[in-house]
């Protein structure tokens, strides 16, 4: 995201649960459990500690950009997310392709953690997906106007997190409670921090666009590996964004159990390392924006393993007029959107005979 989308942190809004976006960094939604039990694990109770990664945090409330045209903040125990990275080319991230003066929401995924905070449901939502984009007021207060069969990823272009919220509750009808976003160089110093990630490959991968070569068996990724894993498209499945996902949905998995397993007893430099480049990495809402609110927030996230995550791709089909671009199957799509709004988990029949990609299983 560009400093244009960068906010001052007024603490406005209404009701306890739900409160969006953020400010500037990027990538990776694939970070959201990672990077909430790191910052729980990295409590050590030292003020200076807490001054220190307070000071890597910038948020940014998006209240006032959204104002009151929502979904109802109900208050049944769950709480939504909506993850973002974007495909920013600038500062850090211009070693992965040209800055060409607009971000766009690469990466989007809902994570609703259901009543009790033992499990997740996880909606990844394709980025070519056409939707009927709602009009929406950016950072500076200028008004976007909607558009039907835009781009998903144009709303966050459009308008910064704010509109990529407001276009999320709009397919949804599910009101945000939160929003983070990860950057590319942030991701990496993350995995980097954790000593990479296990993944298991079935089949060879070979991406040139992203600089990925796999041979088939377990692998340990480092931070650059990882980055290219969960931007490979070409290669693998139908090379969509569609086969794209479901590698970034194992990623998310297996960097969930490599969490887990750092284990209290972990070196306390490494905690507090894996915090440090935690808290530079994300972008989160206004009510997420100190070590104490992400802490807490990471706390309610503490039980959640990677067997009880469920990860499903938002059901959609090609678009008879450019099938280089996706619709939801609206029917599909409510029984989804219908299942999180009650916290129940999504039906099996509502990803059933979609056009969900297909990375046929090549990582695990």
């Amino acid at each position: 995201m560009t400093e244009q989308h960068r906010g001052t942190r007024p603490r406005g809004g209404t009701g306890r649960r739900r409160k969006p976006p953020a400010r500037r960094r990027r990538r990776a939604a694939i970070l959201l459990s990672g990077v909430a039990t790191a910052l729980v694990l990295a409590g050590t109770g030292l003020g200076y500690l807490y001054l220190r990664l307070d000071g890597n945090i910038e948020g940014v409330d998006i209240n006032s950009q959204l104002g009151a045209d929502r979904p109802k903040n109900l208050d049944n125990g769950s709480t939504d997310i909506l993850v973002l990275g974007s495909d920013s080319r600038s500062g850090d991230n211009a070693a992965y392709g040209r800055d060409e003066g607009g971000a766009r929401s690469d990466t989007a995924m809902v994570v609703h953690v259901h009543e009790g905070h033992k499990k997740a449901s996880i909606v990844s939502i394709p980025r070519d997906t056409l939707v009927d984009r709602p009009a929406c007021t950016d950072a500076r207060g200028t008004e976007v106007p909607a558009e039907t069969r835009a781009m998903f990823n144009t709303a966050y272009q459009a308008g910064g997190p704010a509109c990529a919220v407001k276009t999320v509750e709009a397919m949804s009808g599910i009101r945000m409670d939160h929003y983070i976003e990860v950057d590319f160089t942030g991701f990496k110093k993350i995995v980097d921090t954790l000593g990479g990630v296990e993944i298991t490959t079935t089949k060879a991968i070979e991406d040139p666009k992203s600089g990925l070569d796999l041979a088939p068996g377990t692998h340990t990724l480092d931070g650059e590996r990882s980055l290219a894993l969960v931007r490979t498209r070409k290669s693998v499945g139908d090379g969509s964004d569609l086969g794209r996902i479901q590698l970034q949905q194992a990623f998310v998995k297996a960097l969930v159990a490599q969490v887990k397993d750092l284990g209290i007893g972990t070196s306390p430099k490494k905690l507090l390392d894996l915090a440090d480049a935690a808290t530079k990495a994300v972008t989160p809402d206004s009510e997420l924006d100190s070590v104490q609110e992400l802490m807490g927030f990471a706390q309610g996230l503490m039980g959640i393993s990677a067997g009880n995550i469920r990860m499903v791709t938002l059901p959609v089909e090609y678009d008879a007029a450019d099938p280089n671009r996706v619709v939801p199957v609206e029917a599909k799509a409510r029984q989804v959107w219908t299942a999180l709004k009650a916290d129940r988990d999504i039906p099996a029949a509502a990803t059933a005979d979609t056009a969900t990609g297909r990375a046929d299983g090549i990582v695990r």
